[in-house]
């Protein structure tokens, strides 16, 4: 099935009852028995509904995945992958990642005897020097939030797979319009579904996609027992985002090639993070295995100061500036004091993510409006 066509109709079913061609909101806490234990597949919306079951197997036809889950965020369905593991377990994750994912790892989970090893995995050599016998867990991100680095999923499953550990990749900034990790030998996808899925910023939502039946079991369980689940209107939502979400990826992509050429272009631009230029590092890597280079970019100016920063973030009317990414509308932000302000100055500017970085979330408005927008606040 082509890729409109999947999205279009992925997890939809006309309602049995009425025939509605959209799935109905069950807005509903509990369902009514036959008989002690008898019902009809379902017993407690925490555990099970119907709209959310929808929705949970439109995340698995769109991932190209056996099974999927919705969660009621996107770190919430981190932090479920999370209690796969045990006290004494050690994860190795990207160096460059979203801030609110090194805060889980760093101020929850290494409370409870997780280790957890940053490397640069755009290189396998770097995940396989840091592989142990402790190693159950692989964390990546392609492309990283927020400098866009590329990993080769492949040659990381080829490093997982031998140190029998799970690969979970955050596949947020491409969407599975443009990268399906469990095709390239990932174990877990995992979205912040509020982004590209949803894609009109208005619903807070993570999943988690998979082909293994066992592993899907243990993480359902962790799903309705400790319920981080999404409510059947956010369940709709999302629904509704994804039956868009290839027209929308085909504009968000337009808009940013346009963008990071005129942004490279720029005489106040020193440099611009996107995978789609072909002298960036992961340029073939990123062509091999996604279907496009997407709408996120991120800059710095040639006047590298916070001060010359904060005049471009303040200075947009099209660019709103907010945290978030992956709506219709475009947005601006400034990683150092939003999305990455957990993570240590030290830490940030290690890893290359400059106090003047700015990350931009284009969206589908005409490019032309954008980047006039852009040049006045320049």
């Amino acid at each position: 099935m082509n890729l409109a066509t999947k999205f279009i109709h992925a997890g939809s079913e006309p309602d049995p009852s009425t025939g509605a061609i959209m799935t109905p909101i069950y807005q509903t806490s509990t369902y009514v028995q036959e008989a002690p234990g008898k019902n009809k597949g379902y017993e407690y919306a925490r555990s099970q509904n119907p709209t959310r079951k929808a929705l949970e197997d439109a995340y698995a036809i769109i991932e190209n995945a056996k099974f999927g889950l919705a969660f009621g965020s996107g770190v919430a369905a981190t932090d479920s992958v999370m209690k796969l593991l045990n006290p004494g377990d050690e994860v190795i994750a990207a160096n460059d990642m979203y801030g609110g994912s090194y805060r889980l790892f760093t101020k929850v989970w290494e409370r409870y005897g997780i280790k957890f090893i940053y490397v640069d995995t755009t290189d396998a050599t770097n995940v396989q020097a840091a592989v142990t016998a402790n190693t159950k867990l692989i964390w990546l991100e392609t492309p990283t939030n927020p400098l866009m680095n590329i990993t080769d999923i492949a040659a990381i499953a080829v490093v997982s797979k031998g140190a029998n550990s799970i690969l979970c990749v955050d596949n947020t900034f491409a969407s599975p319009y443009l990268q399906n990790p469990l095709d390239w030998g990932a174990d877990i996808v995992m979205h912040s579904a509020t982004k590209y899925l949803g894609g009109h910023s208005d619903v807070i939502q993570g999943a988690l996609m998979m082909n293994d039946a066992e592993l899907r079991e243990k993480l359902y369980f962790i799903q309705k027992s400790c319920g981080a689940v999404p409510g059947p209107m956010d369940c709709f939502l999302v629904l509704r985002g994804i039956k868009t979400l290839h027209v929308r990826m085909k504009q968000h992509c337009e808009n940013g090639e346009k963008i990071a050429h005129w942004l490279r272009n720029h005489s106040k631009v020193t440099k611009v993070y996107w995978p789609g230029f072909e002298d960036n590092a992961g340029y073939e890597i990123a062509k091999k295995q996604m279907n496009g280079f997407g709408g996120m970019i991120s800059f710095v100016l040639k006047d590298e100061s916070i001060d010359a920063a904060n005049k471009v973030l303040t200075g947009t009317h099209l660019f709103a500036l907010a945290e978030s990414l992956g709506g219709v509308e475009s947005l601006i932000n400034h990683p150092a004091s939003m999305t990455h302000a957990s993570i240590p100055r030290e830490e940030r500017i290690k890893n290359g993510l400059a106090d003047g970085l700015i990350r931009l979330s284009v969206g589908i408005e005409d490019v032309d409006d954008l980047i006039d927008d852009l040049n006045k606040a320049i």
